[in-house]
């Protein structure tokens, strides 16, 4: 194969590779600030009215864009990828909270909200992880990024080196 062919191939393949990426950091963000971010705020939230608020936001949003059942996985089902008993999970917990009587003592408030952060967050080695599925934000298009993402990456990666050797 010329030169010349070698480095188009590689360059088309590079371009939508970086497309791809592209694409998984823009949902990325927009689950980020929409959900993942909003469930962090209620795990922080120092009163039952705002964590009810921030849960309620994050319900709306999950019902929306219908992330309410099914499996992240590509090849198999795991229980950490199961959106499911993740969102029941969450909706359990919000109306836990709205069933909470105005009258009830400060004890129980605080433990409520003590509960719902244990719910909502995952403590790492290093940090504290808010409780999401993994590969959530392109749900339920996660094995065409993921075919994708091979699909494009290793002919990226195999054009480049191939025609970096023949310079």
């Amino acid at each position: 194969m010329e030169r010349k062919a070698q480095f188009s191939l590689s360059l088309i393949f590079l371009t939508l590779f970086v497309i791809w990426a592209g694409v998984r950091i823009y949902d990325n963000i927009v689950f980020n600030i929409n959900c993942q971010d909003r469930l962090k705020r209620a795990a922080d939230a120092n009163t039952v009215g705002l964590a009810k608020q921030e849960l309620k936001a994050v319900l709306d949003y999950l019902q929306h864009e219908g992330l309410t059942s099914g499996y992240t996985s590509v090849l198999y089902n795991s229980p950490s990828e199961d959106l499911g008993f993740w969102y029941s999970n969450l909706k359990k917990s919000y109306e836990e909270l709205v069933s909470l009587p105005a009258n009830v003592t400060p004890l129980e408030r605080s433990n409520m909200l003590m509960k719902l952060r244990e719910t909502l967050l995952d403590s790492g080695e290093s940090s504290v992880n808010v409780t999401v599925p993994k590969g959530i934000s392109v749900f339920p298009n996660n094995a065409l990024f993921q075919f994708w993402a091979w699909i494009t990456g290793v002919p990226c990666v195999v054009f480049s080196v191939w025609w970096l050797r023949k310079n």
